[in-house]
C-alpha cells in the first residue's frame, strides 16, 4: 500500500504537500525561523528527492542534499496530519538513511524546529544527535540542528 520512490518535487500534488509543510512550519515558527528549500531548490541535481504515496495519493517525502565532503543533508521530511501514525516517516526515513549508506557517507545532518516533537522524537530514535550550526545555517533559538554518524 505504500509506495517510495525518487519522483521529481514540481508535481501538482507534491507541491501541494510541500506547501502544506511550509504552512505547519509557519504556524510553529516565525519567518525568521523557517529554512525549508522551496521546489526549485529541491530539483537541483545535488538532491535527491523521494515521495511517499499510499494507495498512489501522495502522502509523505523526503530529501537528501549531497555534500561533496562525504556527509549528506536530511531535507523537507514531511508526513501531513492524515498521514500520521502509519508508518510513513519511519519508512522514509528509513529509505534516506539507506541510500547514504549506499552512497558511503560518513555523516547526515538536518536542521528541524524544537516544537516539532514527533519528528525530533523519530530522529532520535533514527539515532540523530544534538549537534552546532552546520553548512550556512545561523545558530538561532528556533533550530534543533541533529547530526548522525554512519
Amino acid at each position: 500500500m505504500l509506495e517510495i520512490a525518487c519522483e521529481s518535487p514540481d508535481q501538482p500534488d507534491v507541491i501541494a504537500l510541500i506547501e502544506a509543510s511550509d504552512a505547519y512550519a509557519a504556524a510553529l515558527y516565525p519567518s525568521e525561523g523557517n529554512f525549508g528549500t522551496d521546489v526549485a531548490g529541491l530539483c537541483q541535481p545535488d538532491i535527491t528527492f523521494l515521495v511517499a504515496r499510499w494507495a498512489g495519493v501522495v502522502a509523505g517525502c523526503g530529501a537528501i542534499k549531497w555534500f561533496e565532503d562525504g556527509t549528506g543533508e536530511l531535507k523537507r521530511i514531511f508526513v501531513p496530519e492524515a498521514g500520521r501514525g502509519k508508518g510513513i516517516g519511519r519508512s522514509l526515513m528509513e529509505r534516506l538513511v539507506s541510500m547514504a549508506v549506499e552512497r558511503r557517507l560518513h555523516r547526515l545532518y538536518l536542521e528541524t524546529g524544537p516544537l516539532n516533537r514527533e519528528a525530533v522524537a523519530m530522529y532520535r530514535r533514527f539515532g540523530f544527535v544534538e549537534c552546532g550550526p552546520f553548512a550556512d545555517y545561523p545558530d538561532n533559538p528556533y533550530s534543533l540542528f541533529m547530526t548522525k554518524v554512519l
